[in-house]
């Protein structure tokens, strides 16, 4: 505990630890939790058993709690973890500083991965899963049911990949990254294709993705609007998933290991699956030709309206602007992109929600003749890289620091045993 000197500068304004709670939001257990770690200091009340706290640190630590948990106070003040990777401000989001829009609309997947990763471009980078990783993840996968989900699938096939590298447990940067390139064509080139005559094992990780979710002929359009949605979704700050990926890092888990740990995290349906269930609901408008008596039916059951709002954003989702952008383009997409609009007019006569990725992303799946789980498939590939990411700068860190503080609430102990 970091108690200040009482002679140390002139007197400031000083909050006791009902009122430091107040302002963060918080039960007076975590103002104490905060000192701990170092993130408030503290006096000791003279004569007393209190302490008092310098109400600029406490509003400090408020106004970050706040930016680092989407505007609710407290949200974050169990644990916040600082990162170099997203920053996520004013309905736009940056990876490493640069516009995550901008590096999407004019760099590869695999660019802006190796971005997130080093801190440098490297133009025209490609990917390449060695055989001994490919064979062994399709074994796997292909043992599994014929219903197996996607992110099902995926999590399978990099533990099945794991098993195949015995030098998985190197976790030195060069190790990692070399991981890294090779895992994510790997999952990809695990996945069954469509079309088994048309699976596609080279090029462009978009045009791989494709075979493994369409039918139909690709075209640069729709290959350009799947590598930009992979670019979009590499990363967003610290989702459940990532966090997930962090905690496993922290106690030094393999890379493997720390991504199947998100992709366990990303099948909830408020995560991932979440483009499926937009996916659902735009065909529905489509078939019925009008939102309105769908949106009721949502309402009525109690259900939030998939694909809107998002708790970062006040405004837009800069990620399903960027994709709708695209969309426009391509013909096909249209009818899908007016039972979009719908949806959203619709229930704007209730609530003021804007679209957010997940409507974009469903847009492209139905447009694009894929099934619904499309959306979640996209996603997780594209966070591999950005839990990858992760998982490097927690390395770099105190193991098992991502540890919080339970709070027990429990009966009093000591309790008698009980009876049998």
């Amino acid at each position: 505990m970091r108690d200040q000197d009482p002679r140390s500068g002139p007197a400031e304004h000083r909050l006791s630890t009902k009122e430091a709670a107040e302002v963060l939001g918080v039960k007076p257990e975590t103002v104490y939790a905060y000192v701990s770690r170092g993130q408030l200091s503290s006096r000791r009340v003279p004569g007393g058993r209190g302490s008092t706290f310098d109400a600029k640190e406490v509003e400090t630590l408020a106004r970050r709690n706040r930016r680092e948990g989407g505007g609710s106070p407290g949200s974050s003040g169990e644990l916040a973890v600082r990162t170099r990777i997203t920053f996520i401000d004013r309905d736009r989001y940056y990876f490493r500083g640069v516009d995550a829009t901008e590096l999407a609309a004019r760099h590869s997947y695999e660019e802006i991965a190796e971005w997130l990763w080093t801190g440098q471009l490297r133009p025209g980078v490609s990917f390449t899963a060695p055989d001994a990783s490919v064979q062994a993840a399709r074994r796997a996968v292909d043992a599994l049911p014929e219903h197996t989900s996607p992110t099902d699938r995926l999590r399978v096939a990099a533990i099945a990949a794991a098993a195949a590298d015995p030098l998985r447990f190197d976790l030195s940067e060069e190790a990692v990254l070399g991981t890294a390139r090779t895992l994510i064509p790997t999952l990809v080139t695990a996945l069954p294709p469509v079309l088994r005559d048309r699976g596609r094992d080279d090029g462009p990780l978009a045009r791989r993705l494709w075979t493994r979710l369409s039918g139909r002929k690709s075209d640069e359009a729709s290959l350009r609007a799947l590598d930009t949605a992979l670019g979009l979704l590499v990363d967003h700050d610290l989702a459940a998933s990532t966090l997930a990926v962090r905690v496993a890092a922290s106690a030094r888990a393999h890379a493997y290991a720390a991504v199947s740990a998100g992709l366990g995290v990303l099948e909830g349906p408020l995560h991932g699956a979440a483009s499926g269930l937009a996916h659902k609901l735009l065909l529905d408008v489509l078939e019925r030709g009008d939102a309105a008596p769908v949106i009721a039916e949502e309402l009525r059951a109690g259900r939030r309206i998939p694909g809107l709002g998002h708790r970062l954003y006040p405004g837009e989702d800069p990620r399903a602007r960027a994709l709708f952008a695209l969309l426009e383009e391509i013909p096909r997409a249209e009818p899908a992109l007016l039972a979009a609009r719908d949806i959203v007019a619709t229930t704007a006569r209730h609530a003021p929600l804007h679209a957010n990725v997940d409507l974009a992303l469903a847009v492209f799946t139905a447009s694009s003749g894929m099934p619904a789980t499309a959306g979640e498939t996209v996603f997780a590939v594209a966070r591999t890289a950005g839990w990858i990411a992760h998982a490097l700068e927690e390395y770099g860190e105190r193991p098992l620091r991502m540890r919080p503080s339970g709070i027990y609430v429990g009966p009093k102990p000591p309790q008698p045993l009980p009876e049998q």
